[in-house]
């Protein structure tokens, strides 16, 4: 009983459109303005649900930043002293001036040279890419889950947060935890090839710049492509090759689209990096994570959500026979049609 007390809460009764057909709208821009509007406070109650996934990796995450950043605050600025060194002294000589005499005396904070903190920071980079494979992989079953949510309120489609979720984790999960383990995979392995390869371009091998190049672009392809993969594994049957086929097919042929989509799901992060580097390094920190804890994880699903159905009505849907496309728009009416070809002929 509780259980179907807060699909009412969340939901209203099943089965119930949020546009009438009067009202839906006849561009694919107009649909996603409509049902980002209409689900925006349920973005906020499902990214609660899915981030609980990605805590792990959130503060694997916040540990890498914050080590780097203390690294960062070691290294040499040019007089044998750290920005940690200064700031030290700086609290030191304000403790003397107001007469506190009960501070403890503070430790000499090491110097680093720039050399000894790229080879920490590589060290940190490393542990933490090591500790996002597992981390990362086992958010693949909620990404199903949250795929398949997003994918029907972005057609105007009913469905139950919680049990249409759990079915979509339950009949997915296998698929899901697959691609993400190849998309936690593939960071640690371009960067230990990154590593490799330029160690050898520097040991004089300038040829090696091709497998190097080689192994980024993998990368790449990889990260635009999986934009298309989860939303196939809930929106189709099929088998594993054939999703990872079907990605990639459509990241590469939809190159500019895959591109601009990626980009646009790192906005916020950009922000954030420019709060860190040019204004407040721990406003910045607070921004990327309230983002992503309150909202951004479903923000992004929903914006690739309606996307993706656009891209499968397009080269999918319209070859499979019987198939709907174009769910959620005003389907045009023929007698309509027939005025507008006569007002275009007089």
């Amino acid at each position: 009983m509780f259980k179907k007390l807060m699909n009412s809460y969340y939901f209203g009764k099943a089965g119930k459109s949020d546009l009438t057909p009067e009202d839906l709208p006849e561009t694919r821009w107009q649909l996603f303005l409509e049902t980002f509007r209409t689900h925006f406070s349920m973005l906020f109650r499902l990214n609660l649900m899915y981030v609980v996934v990605w805590i792990p990796a959130l503060i694997v995450l916040f540990m890498g930043l914050s080590a780097g950043v203390n690294q960062l605050m070691l290294v040499d600025i040019g007089d044998g002293t750290s920005i940690q060194t200064q700031m030290a002294q700086e609290e030191r000589l304000e403790a003397e001036a107001s007469g506190n005499t009960e501070t403890a005396v503070q430790q000499a904070q090491p110097v680093l040279t720039m050399a000894e903190v790229s080879n920490n920071l590589r060290s940190v980079l490393l542990f933490s890419l090591l500790l996002m494979v597992p981390f990362i992989t086992i958010t693949g079953p909620a990404t199903s889950g949250i795929c398949y949510i997003t994918r029907n309120w972005s057609r105007d489609e009913h469905a139950f947060m919680w049990s249409d979720f759990k079915d979509a984790v339950k009949a997915n999960w296998k698929q899901s935890i697959v691609i993400s383990f190849i998309t936690s995979l593939l960071p640690l392995l371009v960067y230990l090839s990154w590593t490799f390869y330029g160690g050898l371009i520097a040991e004089g091998q300038a040829f090696m710049v091709v497998p190097q190049m080689l192994v980024v672009l993998v990368g790449v392809i990889w990260a635009i492509s999986v934009t298309y993969m989860h939303p196939l594994i809930v929106s189709y049957e099929l088998k594993l090759r054939d999703v990872i086929r079907n990605g990639l097919l459509m990241g590469v042929a939809r190159l500019p689209f895959s591109i601009g989509i990626r980009l646009l799901h790192m906005v916020p992060t950009a922000i954030a990096a420019v709060m860190f580097v040019f204004w407040n390094p721990p406003y910045g920190m607070l921004f990327f994570f309230l983002w992503y804890v309150l909202f951004g994880f479903a923000c992004s699903r929903f914006i690739t959500a309606s996307y993706t159905n656009a891209v499968f009505d397009r080269f999918i849907n319209s070859r499979i026979e019987g198939a709907v496309v174009n769910r959620g728009l005003r389907e045009q009416d023929p007698d309509e049609d027939d005025e507008d070809d006569e007002e275009t002929e007089s």
